[in-house]
């Protein structure tokens, strides 16, 4: 949901005019009632914790910046 409002506040920002609420296919297609029902553990995402995968963007980015700054610094 944070990558939801992130794109409609990115897109309400550049094309000005926008609809004033965002739509969901998947919200569009079941009732209000299945996603009361659903449960949501957030510490569980396909079989890897949100902490794991966290860190290992982390550390994926870091290394990239390194790679950069080695570039830039070495040529």
């Amino acid at each position: 949901s944070d990558y939801q409002q992130l794109s409609y506040n990115f897109n309400i920002n550049i094309f000005q005019g926008g609809p004033l609420k965002s739509q969901s296919l998947m919200r569009d297609s079941y009732t209000p009632d299945v996603f009361q029902k659903a449960v949501i553990d957030p510490r569980h995402w396909h079989g890897r914790t949100i902490n794991e995968l966290g860190r290992w963007y982390e550390k994926f980015f870091l290394d990239l910046n390194v790679q950069k700054a080695m570039k830039e610094k070495h040529g």
